[in-house]
Order: structure tokens, then C-alpha cells, then sequence
């Protein structure tokens, strides 16, 4: 994804060339990979991936290359997820009746700034182990990285103390690590089920709660469909508010600490506009 693309080229600088398959434009859920993409895979160096089950697509192009060091315990491969601490972990067993349910935990977990600050790290230990020749550089580079980061994660948790408990709809359940960084919550989501479109009952559903509580803000990616989340929003008058998940979603998104800083902006003025404050 362009997200771990970007975490990579922080940390490599000038010593990496870095690309990605999953566009920021689509739902990384469903990528279709091309014959293109096999080839460099193939090549490549060192192959990122989430793990966990986002990327539905990743294994079979990984068989497709043939080449197993890019395969799952590699030299070559770098699982993110490896160290996260992982939200909404199933307890009980789990059937499609759930809809698109994620067997490891929820594993949008690259949006929280500690989750972020724990990538940076386990992928300069990598290309340190690939590239021992320049692992100050590597290193150098992530005390770069993290300089920046640091005090923009102090700045967030700043801005948003007077307003933490606050509630917001989201389309799909792709944000609860950015909510538990910041003190939000999300109790209700258009999709009924992950992966099931909105349905009038479940439409019906969301306005009724945005009403009861007062919650002023619809959570939507650009990849999803607006109607439904743009009819409630001329039903109740909350605002739709476009996040990003990735690197290059929006212009605004323009590296990994730019795109979360948006995305508290974007949240900041929605509660801002209504004179929100802690509930």
C-alpha cells in the first residue's frame, strides 16, 4: 500500500526504490493485481504487506512469482502487522452470516500514530538486515522520522482532549484505531454488515442514533458510494467527512504524518462547526 510505500522511502531515503500495488484510489480490500505487478513483486528486494487478512489478493500473487523468499517467513518479506497491538480480536468463531469478518482483528491498524511509530521502526530493523552497509543512514533516518512524528502526536492529543467521548457514524469499520488514539467512538456504521451495502433499515437505524445523540459527523472514505451517507447527512444535518486511510487518497494526503494530520483536522472543524465539546 502507498501508506507502508511511504514509511519505506522515510526510512531507505536515496538507498531504496520504492512502489506499490494497492492504489489509494481503490479499497485495498479488493485489489485486483496485474500480470505487471507479479513481475515485480518477483524482483523485488523486499515485499511490505499488512499480514493479517486485508489483502485478500496478496497470496496469490506472492504464488504467482514463484519466488519464496518472498513468501510468508522470507528474507524477503516484511510483515507490518508483526508487534501491533490488534483491536476487535474475535473471541468467539466467526461465519460469513458476519459478513466480511476479519479472523486476526480489525486490520486498519496502520492509521494510529503509535501503530505508525512501531512500522517505522520494524522496517528500519529490516533494511538493516538487508543493508547492513548503511544501517546508520537507516537509523539516522527513522530519529528523522520520528522528530517529526513526535510532537505532531503530542499536537493531536492536544486538540482533541476537550472533545474526547465524542461519537461518530462511520460508513465501514476501517477507523476504530484512529478513535482509540484520539478518545472518539464509533457505536453504529451505514454498512449493517462489513462488506453488506447500506439498507433502508439499517439508513433508518443511523438517523435515529445520530438524533438521540447529537452526533455531528458521518465517517466516509471517497472510494465508498456518498448516497447513503449523503442522504442522512440532508436528513440530519451531521457532516460527511471524508478520511483517508492511505498516502495519496486526497492531495491533502501527501506522506503518512500529513495524511493523519488531516484526518484530525477534518474531524477538529466537524466538531468544531457545532460547538461540540466533552460529552
Amino acid at each position: 500500500m502507498s501508506t507502508f510505500a511511504d514509511l519505506v522511502k522515510q526510512i531507505g531515503g536515496e538507498y531504496v526504490d520504492v512502489s506499490y500495488i494497492a492504489s489509494p484510489r481503490f479499497n485495498p480490500h479488493f485489489i485486483e493485481a496485474k500480470p505487471s505487478d507479479v513481475v515485480k513483486v518477483k524482483r523485488a528486494d523486499l515485499f511490505v504487506h499488512a499480514g493479517l487478512d486485508l489483502e485478500a489478493w496478496r497470496w496469490p500473487l506472492v504464488d504467482a512469482t514463484g519466488n519464496a523468499e518472498v513468501c510468508p517467513g522470507g528474507s524477503k518479506e516484511l510483515d507490518l502487522s508483526k508487534g501491533i497491538e490488534l483491536l476487535e480480536v474475535p473471541t468467539t468463531s466467526l461465519t460469513r452470516a458476519a459478513g466480511d469478518i476479519h479472523l486476526y482483528g480489525n486490520p486498519h491498524y496502520w492509521i494510529h500514530p503509535e501503530n505508525t511509530k512501531k512500522m517505522a521502526e520494524t522496517i528500519c530493523n529490516k533494511l538493516c538486515a538487508l543493508d547492513p552497509q548503511h544501517e546508520n543512514i537507516f537509523h539516522q533516518n527513522l530519529e528523522i522520522f520520528s522528530n517529526r512524528l513526535n510532537p505532531k502526536i503530542s499536537e493531536w492529543k492536544t486538540q482533541v482532549k476537550p472533545y474526547e467521548g465524542q461519537e461518530f457514524i462511520a460508513y465501514h469499520n476501517a477507523w476504530v484505531y484512529l478513535m482509540s488514539f484520539l478518545g472518539f467512538k464509533i457505536e453504529l456504521f451505514l454498512e449493517p454488515k462489513p462488506g453488506i451495502p447500506p439498507t433502508p433499515k439499517q439508513v433508518e437505524l443511523v438517523e435515529n442514533r445520530i438524533k438521540e445523540k447529537g452526533i455531528k459527523g458521518i465517517i466516509h472514505s471517497d472510494y465508498y458510494p456518498s448516497n447513503a451517507a449523503d442522504a442522512v447527512a440532508k436528513a440530519t444535518g451531521a457532516k460527511v467527512i471524508i478520511l483517508c486511510q492511505n498516502v495519496g487518497e486526497l492531495p491533502e494526503a501527501k506522506d503518512t504524518i500529513s495524511m493523519i494530520d488531516y484526518n484530525v483536522r477534518q474531524l477538529m472543524t466537524a466538531l468544531q462547526q457545532n460547538g461540540e465539546t466533552k460529552s
